[in-house]
């Protein structure tokens, strides 16, 4: 049994990510019904304490006949019963989902509310559309929601969005349209909670319309086609687990959903790929390049599966435990968030 949060904010934005998941998860049930094998995401739920401390539930795509790989996750984590923690409460909805099809892309949202035991908060939104094969259609469509749902607020979110996904070894950034605001706060709760929920319902109908154009319009694809997103999938996995702050947080907090927060990674990767790449990485970087290397499978493709990613995880917490300096050299956008302080 889970234990929510006491405050009365936690208990809005709780309500809140389960809303978007529930959407977001009818739309994906449909694609499944509509073009593929009419097979639901299923739930998977976690607990954080045995649910003293809160926990989640994630609902995970199964029809690989759409789907190569898909996540939709809400959680909650709060320390009521704790004194010493400077935390009150973050309640999060992460979701990622990669289809099968080569000309359909991926997209990450993340949108959470975070509380200290003071009584402060902040919002933290993004979204980012990725694709594996160039489509400025569907690009200027994603762009065009973005300006439009978000107005004023649009110039900061894509400034920051452009240099947290910005992946400066490699010379490109993840993705092609990205939005971020860190610690949003406007001083006016139900307001920016407002802004919360039209922002992620207004990107998941612009992304199940792209979608849902590229499954209608390409039935099929050839294997230079799954080449490049064999190659794009590699570069997700590769920016999620040396740069991404939000993974490497989760892992660093606790180790009761790590399977979970890996949930983002594709189902195969080019381990030869990542091993170009290892000349171009900083010290101790290339460390934490060679160590997820050394866990994959040497195989072409190489499969992540469950036991993988577990060790992919032990892999990254390993790296950051060993070398805290190197945290720094994770992306970030205004600011850094005290994502591990705060839980300590």
């Amino acid at each position: 049994m889970v234990t929510p949060a006491h405050s009365l904010e936690a208990k809005i934005a709780k309500q809140l990510v389960e809303d978007i998941q529930s959407y977001f998860v009818r739309k994906l049930d449909d694609l499944s019904h509509t073009f593929g094998q009419d097979l639901g995401c299923e739930a998977v739920e976690w607990l954080r304490d045995e649910g003293r401390h809160g926990g989640g539930v994630r609902y995970e795509t199964r029809d690989e006949l759409i789907f190569n790989r898909g996540s939709v996750n809400i959680s909650q984590v709060h320390y009521d019963d704790d004194e010493s923690k400077k935390l009150g409460s973050a309640t999060a909805i992460s979701t990622i989902i990669h289809p099968q099809n080569p000309h359909a892309p991926s997209m990450h949202m993340h949108i959470s509310w975070t509380q200290m035991k003071e009584g402060k908060g902040y919002w933290r939104i993004m979204a980012d559309l990725n694709p594996s094969m160039v489509d400025r259609v569907a690009q200027r469509e994603f762009d065009m929601m973005l300006d439009r749902v978000s107005g004023d607020y649009y110039e900061e979110g894509t400034a920051q969005g452009d240099r947290y996904f910005d992946i400066p070894v490699l010379g490109r950034t993840r993705g092609v349209s990205h939005f971020y605001l860190e610690n949003f706060n406007s001083g006016h709760f139900d307001q920016d909670m407002a802004f919360a929920k039209r922002f992620g319902e207004s990107v998941i109908d612009t992304y199940i319309g792209i979608v849902l154009q590229a499954l209608g319009y390409y039935r099929t694809f050839d294997a230079e086609d799954k080449a490049l997103q064999f190659q794009y999938h590699t570069l997700y996995l590769f920016q999620v687990l040396t740069l991404d702050r939000g993974t490497t947080a989760g892992l660093l907090i606790h180790d009761q959903n790590d399977i979970g927060i890996m949930g983002s990674i594709p189902s195969h990767v080019d381990r030869a790929l990542l091993q170009s790449w290892i000349n171009k990485m900083p010290k101790p970087q290339d460390e934490l390049l060679q160590a997820i290397i050394d866990v994959l499978p040497d195989e072409s493709p190489s499969p992540v599966t469950p036991e993988v990613k577990q060790k992919l995880a032990n892999a990254v917490r390993e790296h950051y435990r060993k070398h805290p300096e190197a945290l720094d050299m994770q992306a970030s956008g205004n600011a850094t968030p005290p994502t591990v302080e705060n839980h300590k």
